[in-house]
């Protein structure tokens, strides 16, 4: 097994939240099959909730409030931020989840995962505040993608809540030069037309590769080149996912490997938030293909 944190200058509060992250994996995914149901209360975004996301998300929560270093834990089903701690200022950071993202496809027994992003300011902040960011991929194997100044790795999950193993898989992932795949959500009829020209042409040049879970289609994208994207709508002119929890960790995640991100008009890590729930249209992948795609909603 390689050790992630064997690198000295790694800092030692930002792997000390990944291993909590990897930590709650093997537990999160056994109890999943028993947790498919709805809970009968909404997030802070007005969804409705599966006990899934609710279990995660407490679970993530201990674990994260937990290290030393971390000031605020903030999650897409809760309303503020919680205190953990761990002070303000530098050395203090904010650990922002998706606890479950895609966990509509629960019930159909396909892929999730969990989102993370580590900020070093006090949340909303942009993406450039991100010191860190990663996701955990449920799917045939539970992998951990992992991106910070030193670029992006790939490590496999394995143990259960008795002990965790991280093994690096892929020390410098790449989004390949030739890209392959493309994946865009939300209903086609929905779509703004310059959207939709762009969507006709690529997909002529690319293969579909759309599951339902940002975290998956993402992946894919990391894995084998391409683009993904959820638009903005005609009666959802802001998009679907959320600036802190989604757009911005993943943005981060691509960036670091070799690609770009937008909202359609400016870099995600860019965009100004007002609160920790905004949402925002997400464009991201090979940047030949993100430059082309804006210049088509221009």
């Amino acid at each position: 097994m390689v050790d992630p944190a064997s690198d000295g200058g790694a800092d030692s509060t930002v792997e000390a939240v990944f291993d909590a992250v990897a930590a709650t994996a093997p537990e999160i995914r056994a109890a999943l099959p028993g947790r498919r149901v709805e809970s009968g209360t909404e997030n802070a975004s007005g969804e409705s909730v599966l006990a899934g996301d609710l279990y995660a998300d407490e679970l993530l929560g201990e674990a994260i409030t937990a290290v030393d270093g971390v000031g605020s834990f903030v999650s897409e089903e809760r309303e503020a931020a919680v205190d953990a701690g761990g002070g303000v200022g530098e050395g203090a950071y904010a650990v922002a989840i998706d606890p479950l993202d895609g966990s509509s496809n629960l019930r159909s027994n396909n892929a999730m995962g969990t989102v993370v992003g580590v900020y070093d300011a006090p949340l909303p902040a942009t993406g450039r505040d991100l010191v860190a960011a990663g996701y955990v991929l449920y799917g045939p194997i539970t992998t951990m993608v992992v991106a910070d100044a030193d670029g992006v790795r790939e490590e496999v999950i394995a143990g259960d809540d008795g002990g965790v193993e991280r093994s690096v898989v892929e020390t410098d992932l790449r989004l390949p030069d030739d890209p392959l795949v493309y994946g865009f959500g939300g209903r086609v009829p929905d779509w703004p037309a310059d959207f939709t020209d762009y969507a006709r042409e690529i997909e002529d040049e690319l293969k579909l590769r759309y599951g339902g879970a940002m975290v998956g289609d993402v992946n894919q994208v990391l894995t084998y080149g391409g683009i993904f994207a959820y638009p903005a709508l005609v009666d959802a002119p802001d998009g679907k996912l959320r600036l802190s929890f989604e757009a911005n960790p993943i943005a981060y995640i691509i960036e670091r490997a070799g690609g770009t991100a937008t909202d359609g008009e400016q870099h995600i890590l860019d965009v100004e938030p007002e609160g920790v729930h905004d949402r925002v249209p997400l464009y991201v992948g090979n940047e030949e293909l993100v430059e082309r795609l804006q210049a088509a909603l221009a």
